[in-house]
């Protein structure tokens, strides 16, 4: 968490030095000389002379956690695929075209670089690449972003146009994501109850030029889906806060496995949030993510809320070639999607996707419509093929 002291010690000891501001960098000064000769013991006792073969550990415990890539999803409100891939072309790497497998993403390695194969717009370098100072992340051109956690605003997919609800949505990528899918054409609701995240999420938000936004500061259950504001929202992202056990730590971590009444905490939000999301009148269609390996939170959720509403909503099939499906808690439980960065070399990660039932409701599909007309458009092309001429130009990266 933001408050927490493991992260200004870390970046002290092992990082560039210290990036946060406030009382742990004055505490993290004080004791710098007791935190180094701590330090110090810890090497010897573990007989190493580097302070990376400390991190060992860490890595081996959270298996794949040195195997993850590193993602870049460009950002189609600023740029197109094909630019971008010049652009790092001419910085000196090379460019393998687009991913047949997993196990092509597993063999990266150097200045090499692919095409995501599910995600378009995604490309993908070799583990621990560091984009924090390059021109294209500063200015907005790319965004950083877990592969699992495109999944979310890919297969919302909402049609541009659309009004759109991101229920709980500091800091901001899905958000982003969900724009370019929008094509800056409709209205976004973002919520968020931390007023610092938002502040934050607001300037990454304008980096990515992303326009029809309204951000507020307040906890989505008390927002009303009478208020005839969100009259028109007929899509929501849902990503609740959970226990992130299946966020991929490269910093040793102290914390044992949520306990069983933290879960059920954490499960009875969950719930309550997704039973009131479903709520507002014109909702067509639902993501509801988390980046949590647990059942309790997961599959167990979908299940409690879909029984609660009958027939109202049912769960799509969604992106029917991803391996990995949700657990076997109920049937039906295989629509949904997991990661793990064992088999999809990603965080951790679930999806379910609900659409609306009976009169009114969009015609029944597995992928969204964007995402079947991605699927469509690059069946038989080749992997970075010039897209169709566009309307507005794009600003080109120079």
């Amino acid at each position: 968490s933001p408050a927490s002291p493991q992260v200004p010690v870390y970046d002290l000891l092992f990082g560039k030095g210290l990036k946060c501001g406030g009382r742990w960098k004055a505490l993290a000064r004080r004791h710098r000389a007791r935190l180094e000769a701590e330090l110090a013991r810890l090497k010897v006792q573990q007989k190493v002379s580097r302070n990376e073969d400390l991190l060992a550990p860490a890595q081996a415990a959270s298996p794949g956690a040195s195997q993850v890539p590193r993602y870049v999803r460009v950002n189609t409100l600023k740029t197109c695929v094909d630019d971008v891939i010049d652009f790092f072309k001419r910085q000196g790497y090379s460019y393998l075209g687009k991913a047949a497998s997993v196990e092509e993403l597993r063999a990266l390695s150097g200045k090499k670089f692919l095409l995501d194969l599910h995600l378009p717009e995604l490309l993908v370098f070799p583990p621990q690449t560091d984009f924090h100072d390059n021109l294209l992340y500063t200015s907005g051109h790319i965004i950083l972003q877990d592969k699992a956690s495109c999944l979310p605003a890919f297969l919302l997919g909402p049609a541009a146009g659309s009004h759109v609800i991101d229920a709980c949505a500091a800091p901001g990528n899905k958000t982003s994501h969900l724009a370019a899918i929008l094509k800056n054409k409709g209205q976004i609701f973002a919520f968020d109850v931390d007023t610092k995240r938002l502040a934050t999420m607001n300037t990454m938000l304008m980096r990515a030029g992303v326009t029809g936004f309204q951000l507020a500061q307040q906890d989505f259950l008390t927002v009303d889906p009478g208020d005839p504001k969100y009259g028109k929202v007929t899509y929501i992202l849902l990503d609740p806060s959970c226990s992130g056990s299946g966020m991929v730590n490269r910093v040793p971590r102290e914390e044992a496995a949520p306990s069983a009444e933290r879960l059920q905490a954490l499960a009875g939000f969950q719930r309550k949030v997704l039973s009131h999301a479903l709520s507002f009148p014109a909702l067509q269609r639902l993501v509801y993510s988390t980046c949590s390996l647990h059942r309790e939170e997961n599959e167990d959720v979908v299940q409690a809320v879909l029984q609660e509403q009958g027939s109202a909503f049912r769960l799509v099939n969604a992106f029917p070639s991803w391996p990995c499906r949700g657990l076997a808690a109920f049937p039906g439980a295989e629509s949904c999607l997991r990661a793990s960065p064992a088999d999809t070399l990603t965080h951790g990660f679930f999806v379910a996707v609900l659409e609306r039932c009976g009169e009114g409701a969009a015609a029944p599909s597995s992928l969204p419509a964007a995402a079947e007309e991605n699927l469509q458009h690059g069946e038989g092309t080749e992997p970075g093929a010039a897209p169709k001429k566009r309307k507005r130009k794009k600003q080109r990266v120079k």
